[in-house]
Formats: structure tokens, sequence, C-alpha cells
């Protein structure tokens, strides 16, 4: 699955070579994904800044959002496949253990992001923009995690 993107043909454009600068789009529309998301939440932070507005437990999403977008990140395909990882207290299989760990975390964060949405904004009938702001920025680190780590090719450097 890492290479899933491998196939993806890039609109025919005589000017650029897309092919060479995978790697760099990859980065740069993750990295703008990242910093988006992170943007609304300090938006709605310092429009709401009251605790009744906005709880400042609801920050806490985000900040394991990012943490998980460094523990996906961290491992390389090479490592979990077994092919330039062998030494270390578990190897191969502490690898996929870390990955699928930074996964799990970011999977449970963007579902407790619609808990939060749901469950404190939107059944009270409060003001829901801080709930979609908190929703919108794990959505966009998931999408900037996920492009991040299946975007790119290990194996050119650009």
């Amino acid at each position: 699955m890492a290479g899933f993107l491998d196939n993806f043909r890039w609109p025919e454009c005589e000017c650029i070579d897309w092919s060479e600068r995978r790697n760099a789009v990859a980065s740069m529309v993750a990295g703008v994904l990242f910093f988006t998301g992170w943007w609304i939440m300090i938006d709605a932070a310092v429009c709401y800044p009251s605790q009744e507005q906005m709880n400042h437990a609801f920050h806490t999403c985000g900040v394991f959002a990012t943490l998980a977008f460094f523990m996906i990140n961290a491992v390389s395909n090479g490592q979990v496949r077994g092919d330039t990882y062998g030494e270390g207290c578990l190897g191969r299989t502490g690898a996929r253990l870390w990955l699928f760990i930074g996964f799990m975390v970011l999977f449970g964060s963007l579902i407790a992001s619609m808990w939060i949405l749901f469950g404190a904004y939107v059944v009270p009938k409060k003001e829901v923009y801080p709930g979609l702001a908190v929703f919108f920025q794990n959505v966009l680190i998931f999408f900037s995690a996920l492009i991040y780590r299946f975007g790119r090719k290990e194996d050119v450097w650009s």
C-alpha cells in the first residue's frame, strides 16, 4: 500500500517535469494542509477565548494528531518491510508496531474530534464554529499525514 500513488499520472504539461518533483509537491501539499489545520484551530481559540465558549481541553485532539503525524512519518517503508532495519530491540516488528500505534492515535483523534463536534456543539445547539474548527483541524492533519507518508518516494532524493 505504500506505493499506491506510484501509478498516479500527473496532467501532461511540457513545461514541468512532475516525476522529478513528486517529493517536493507531496511535502508542500502536506505542509499546507497541516498549517491550515492548526491555523483554523488557533483562529477558533482566539475568537472564542472563554472556557464556556470553547473548552481548552479540546486542543488535545490536535496535539495527539500532530504526535501521530510524526510517529507515522518517522518510520520508513524499508524499516516496515525489514529491508534496512534489523537492529534494535524489536526490529521490523517494532517498526510495524510503531506505525500501527501512530495510525491508531491518528484515527482516535479524528473520531474524538467528531465526538467533540456533535457532543459538545451540535446536540446542545451551541455556536458550532469551535467544534467545526476542532474537526477540520484533525481532518486536515489526517490527510496531511497520509499525503506525506504515501505521496513521497523514498528512493528519489530531491
